[in-house]
Parts: C-alpha cells; structure tokens; sequence
C-alpha cells in the first residue's frame, strides 16, 4: 500500500498526553488501568502495568541498551516507582518472546518479589531461566503455547502464536469484567517463515468478533508502506557471501535471533564450512535452542574456537555479538583490535541485523574499524541481509480491519512510529476520539468501554551502572559527558579564615583541558575579586565559597576558552 498521508483533523481529534498531566485518580470501580512503564517514544524496556479489580498483571520487562550520551551505563530499565507498593498485587508477570528489550528487566523485577509467576513460551523461559540463575533468581514459572487459556486473578489471558524475529513469540488477549484486551507483541505477518509458524490471524479476527475493547499494537514498521519481506529471501545474499568469500565469514547477529542463526548455519553447511559460536550469550542461547530442537544443527557443523584454528580459513564461519555497536560485544572488540580473533584482508564481516534508532554512529564506527582492518563488510546499507521482525503499515491496516477494535492505544515506538500507526488505525474507521497516543508513566484507562488519559505515574531512566542499579543519574551522567568532552579543573584556594582573602596563589589541577604553567594565570584575580565580594557580603561557609569560586572560574574559562570544563573547587581555611 502506498505510504498513508497524516489527516490533520484527525491527528487534532486523538487522544494524547499533556505536559501538565497530573497524578492518576484511583481507578473507577470496574474499570482497567493501562500504564506503559517503558517502550513509548522510544524502541526496548518494554513493560506495560494493567490494573483491574485492585491487582496488576504486567506484560513484558525489558531493558533499553545505552547511546553514547550515557557513558558507562550498562542498560536501563523501567522504573519501578509505582508499582513498588503494590508487589503484592502482581499477579503476573507475562513474556510476550524472549528479546532482551521484553525479558532483560525481569531479573531486577524479581529481586524485589522472587516468587512473582512469571509466564511464556518454552524458548522465552528457557532464556530467561538461564539469565535468571547468573543472578542467583530461581523463578516461579508457568509455561504456556498458543491455544493456552490461563486466569491470573481477575485477569483470564488466551496466548495467540505471532510470527516475529525469535521462536515461540506470543501475542495475549487479556480478558476483564471492563473489556478485552489484545496485545500483539512484537510480531509481523511473514507468509513463508523458516519455523512455519505463521501468526494466526483466525484468531485475531475470532477475538475481533466477541470484541476487542482495546487493542495494543507494534508500531516500529508502522512508518513502512506495504509488507515486510519475509526471511526466506535473505537465503540467496546470505548464500553467496558464504559461497564467494575468499577467506573466513565473521557475522553478527542478536544472540537470540534463532531464525538468522539457522539460515547462517544452512549457508556455511552448503558451502563445507564450519562455524564457531563467539561470545558469552550467543554460545548460552544457541545451545538452549539446540537442546529444545528450535536450532536444528548438522552434525559435526558447529565446533569450538579451538578446532578452528587447524582449519584454512576459507572454511571457517565464526558467529557473535555486537551487530550494534556495543563496544564490550565481540565484534566491536575485534574492530578495537582488542579481541583474540584479529580481523584482517579478505575477511568478510557480515552484520545480520537492523540498526536499532540511536546506534547508528556506534554501528559505523564499528564498520569503519572493520574495513580498517582489510575486511569487506556485508550489511543492510549494501545488501540483503537483513529483515525485519515488525509488522509494516500494510500489515498493521490488514489486522486493524479484522479485529475491529472499539480503543486503540499503539505500543512498541518512536514517537514517529505511534503518531503513524495511530494514523493507520484511523483510516480504517476507529474514532479519532478512541486513538490513545500516550507515553511512560500516562496512566490510561478503560472505563465503560471507552479508553482516555487520566493522569501520569513516575516513568523516568533507571540506569544500571556495574552492580549499582539506580545509581547514576541524569546530573552524573552530565558531568560524565563534561570530563569527556570539556575535562576537568581544581582548584585548591588556602583562604584566611579572618579576611576571606587568599592566603597563597591557589593550584589548580586540570585534567583533558589543555593548559600550561600560565593558563590560569589570569583567574587568579577573578577568584581574589569573588573572594573579597563574598566577604563584604559576609559570606564565609566553605560550601558557599566553593560555588561562587566554581561559577567564577567555570564563566572565565567559558568567556576565555569558550569551554565548559568541569569545576571542582576545594577551600580550606588558613
């Protein structure tokens, strides 16, 4: 289908947040809250909190990986402010497939409560198990299959089978005495996938017919006219990097894109190589899907790293991690020549995966290090390798006409992404009134049959930093960005405790500030100047001082260097 035009009518009718939303009001007796506590207007930590009859089921827990404004962050996770009360009424936790930006919060959810339930598909618990014992978590589990019908308090969930980038995705259909509720999960409509699982779209239409009261949709392709391509048609570019690369193929992939690994492994069996799994987690989880038959492997195909090295190199596939940039990922790693397996001329580098929004310069700059190096890099920019695991605008319009739902409310996106799907949804007759654009924290509920914004919770960045979760803040992560980008200056001023004047010339200690034994010269007097100011005002706490010395010397630096260097001043009375 053509790419759909925005209606601006429309767009004014929708259902959106205000900056000035307040604090939710209790919930409406019968009704069901909806509050996404991660995943709106931006693509991970997806995590939605349903409300009904005073207990919560949560779907999804994920985390959202780090750009390069937040160095030293490991991941973020969805804030747990509001519902830290209340983990005694969580019924549920239910795990729509096992990507990490839907079950890599999970963990540090369960460390608040250990014997939470927590459901899914036997892939998506397999890989959360294995997370869950490197944190010392043994989890309270309840499988389930598409067909499955389970209740969890006041909440009867029916699991429906959704095709998608990884094994077993489930969409869920969340029965209440306010309304059903459909949550598609991330899924996509592929007519040809490798596992022959197709999304079942009888019973999207079956639900649409009893009626679905709101319906929580993926929005990530919702930007993309028409379908998306299905996974059999990356086999013929896969195969002739496989078949015409002169030395070893290094590729790159999610660690659990199972679909991907499995027509990697069919390529390099075809072509007499034999393939080695790199790095931590794509070895863990291509071994879960081995055992549980979801990666099927020939035999004698995969080998260790070790076996590789009596082999020549045009029989050799390496797999890992870092298609997306992360600098402690392997391939990252061997860009930064930092890494056991040395890239170097006629490899080939394939990246198997879609440039997540925010790592693009990550991504690159991995790629150019890669080239560097002499290796000839296979990517999405310069072939088909790449598919993705989202439903497209064609996609999305076609299950909207079918289930017919009463309330939308689109999930999983970019701000761009919602606003488009919303504008889907529209134009295949859902009343603008009845398009809830919301984002983290809106509180949004189902009352009566009709869905509409009635507050906000707390939804904000929750950094995990080492072992210190919750730690780092938006304040330290600036000042982190300041010592990278402007350095560091302190200054040390020996003051007279009775005058307020200089004892002796202070020593300033700068580090990533280009100076010599001159540079701060002139602030001398600058600081002299604030010193005698603060003292005809009476101002003589050390703390105070310290401020008005830092803004004294952070705007000569700014007006004399025009830059913003990080102040540290220390005062210590004579």
């Amino acid at each position: 289908m053509d790419h759909p035009v925005p209606l601006s009518g429309y767009r004014q009718g929708m259902s959106h947040p205000h900056p000035e939303l307040k604090a939710a009001p209790p919930l409406a007796e019968g009704g069901l809250r909806v509050i996404a506590l991660g995943g709106l207007g931006e693509i991970g930590r997806n995590m939605t909190v349903f409300e009904h009859a005073g207990k919560l089921l949560i779907v999804d827990c994920g985390v959202l990986f780090p750009e390069e404004t937040q160095p030293g962050v490991d991941v973020i996770l969805p804030d747990f402010t509001s519902i830290r009360d209340r983990l005694d009424d969580i019924v549920a936790v239910v795990l729509t497939h096992g990507h990490e930006d839907h079950i890599g919060g999970v963990p540090y959810l369960l460390r608040e409560r250990s014997d939470i339930p927590v459901v899914g598909s036997k892939l998506t618990l397999a890989f959360l198990e294995a997370k869950l014992k490197e944190h010392g978590i043994r989890p309270r589990t309840v499988r389930v299959r598409e067909g499955d019908r389970r209740g969890f308090g006041p909440f009867d969930c029916e699991f429906v089978a959704v095709n998608h980038s990884i094994p077993d995705s489930l969409a869920v259909a969340i029965r209440t005495r306010a309304g059903m509720v459909l949550h598609t999960g991330d899924f996509k409509m592929d007519q040809f996938p490798l596992d022959d699982r197709i999304t079942d779209l009888r019973a999207f239409a079956r639900l649409g017919e009893e009626g679905v009261d709101l319906f929580l949709t993926d929005s990530t392709n919702a930007e993309v006219p028409g379908f998306t391509t299905s996974e059999r048609e990356l086999n013929p570019a896969i195969e002739q990097v496989m078949r015409t690369a002169p030395r070893r193929v290094i590729v790159s992939s999610f660690a659990s894109h199972v679909h991907r690994i499995q027509q990697i492994l069919d390529a390099a069996h075809q072509h007499g190589r034999k393939v080695a799994f790199v790095g931590r987690s794509m070895v863990r989880n291509m071994g879960i899907a081995r055992d549980l038959g979801y990666l099927k492997v020939p035999s004698g195909l995969v080998v260790s790293t070790k076996e590789l090295e009596k082999l020549p190199d045009h029989k050799i596939t390496l797999v890992c991690t870092g298609s997306q940039g992360e600098p402690m990922a392997a391939l990252s790693r061997m860009a930064n020549r930092d890494h056991v397996i040395r890239i170097g001329k006629g490899d080939t580098v394939l990246l198997a995966s879609s440039l997540i929004p925010g790592n693009e310069n990550a991504i690159y700059r991995v790629i150019n290090g890669l080239t560097r190096w002499g290796a000839h890099v296979v990517h999405k920019g310069n072939a088909k390798v790449h598919v993705s695991g989202h439903a497209s605008a064609g996609e999305l319009v076609y299950c909207y006409n079918i289930v017919k739902p009463r309330n939308v409310m689109p999930v999983h996106g970019e701000w761009r992404h919602l606003r488009a799907n919303a504008d889907l949804a529209i134009r295949t007759g859902v009343d603008p009134e009845r398009v809830v654009i919301a984002e983290d924290g809106v509180v949004v509920d189902l009352v009566d049959g009709r869905a509409s914004i009635t507050g906000k919770v707390p939804a904000g960045n929750v950094y995990v930093d080492g072992m210190e979760v919750g730690g780092a803040t938006e304040a330290s992560l600036k000042d982190r960005l300041t010592l990278a980008a402007e350095g560091v200056v302190t200054v040390v001023a020996i003051v007279d405790a009775d005058t307020g004047a200089l004892a002796e010339a202070p020593d300033f200690l700068a580090r990533g500030f280009v100076h010599d034994d001159t540079t701060f010269e002139p602030v001398v007097p600058v600081i002299e100047k604030t010193l005698a100011t603060a003292a005809e005002e009476g101002v003589g706490d050390a703390r105070q001082l310290e401020q008005l010395v830092a803004r004294a010397v952070a705007n000569w630096a700014f007006r004399t260097h025009r830059r913003k260097p990080l102040i540290i001043p220390v005062i210590i009375d004579a």
